[in-house]
């Protein structure tokens, strides 16, 4: 084995500090993504088909204006829940969070997220322990999952922003920035849940500035593939064969 592979187990799971950095550090690149955009930027397609560049900004601001303020996530929740409509409860709450942000103008999104990302990360690391151990219900490709709250502050909401910058370059042709400390944990740490997930052996070598050699317990899949397209697949932006159709929540 190379020296530079590294045994999937040994992935440890982010701790609250590591998670509260990444988080931080997330919140940071997306606002400088969103920063830089021209007015023609604003209304291109993304990859989540109902949504342009706009739209998903609004959704990212709204995200984070319910972790800000517990008012706020309960509006979004009891909104979200009319909205749904018997679907998942988060499809209802993204719908309400673009829906009551159309009327910004771009440059009042900007603002709004400029001034609410780093409190966002903020409060994301404040939440008590109490509250962390609380279950949360998602969909993960039509099967409906419970976590615990603290999963979703400390894993969820820091993949769904990243997913999110990489929608929004791959949309305007904007530089993603990517680097091995920071997108690199995050991609391991979805690969690391990917390999628990299916549970059985594969050799996963992941190209770019995010990405690594990554072995599982015995023989089975060779992927190689682009870090980057890795996590796409896997959140049901790609289309994936063998392992690469386990879905991983984002």
């Amino acid at each position: 084995m190379p020296d530079s592979a590294t045994m999937i187990e040994s992935v440890p799971l982010l701790d609250r500090t590591q998670a509260a950095s990444l988080a931080a550090a997330e919140n940071e690149r997306f606002v400088d993504l969103v920063r830089s955009l021209d007015t023609g930027d604003w209304t291109r397609q993304t990859d989540c088909p109902a949504w342009d560049v706009r739209a998903m900004v609004a959704h990212v601001l709204g995200a984070m204006e319910s972790i800000v303020s517990p008012r706020e996530l309960v509006h979004q929740l009891r909104a979200g829940g009319r909205a749904a409509g018997g679907r998942p409860l988060v499809d209802g709450m993204t719908e309400v969070q673009v829906a009551e942000r159309a009327h910004l103008s771009t440059s009042l999104l900007v603002e709004r997220l400029v001034a609410t990302a780093p409190r966002a990360a903020r409060a994301r690391r404040r939440l008590p322990a109490p509250l962390r151990r609380l279950p949360f219900k998602s969909d993960v490709a039509g099967v409906t999952e419970t976590w615990p709250l603290g999963y979703l502050y400390d894993v969820i909401y820091t993949r769904d922003t990243w997913m999110h910058r990489v929608d929004i370059a791959r949309a305007t042709g904007r530089p993603l920035v990517l680097t091995p400390d920071h997108d690199g944990r995050i991609v391991a740490d979805v690969a690391a849940e990917w390999a628990r997930r299916h549970g059985r052996p594969f050799r996963l070598h992941l190209h770019g500035p995010a990405g690594g050699l990554f072995i599982g317990d015995g023989d089975g899949e060779e992927i190689t593939l682009d870090a980057v397209e890795f996590c796409r697949i896997l959140s049901g932006r790609g289309e994936g064969t063998g392992l690469l159709t386990q879905p991983v929540p984002f």
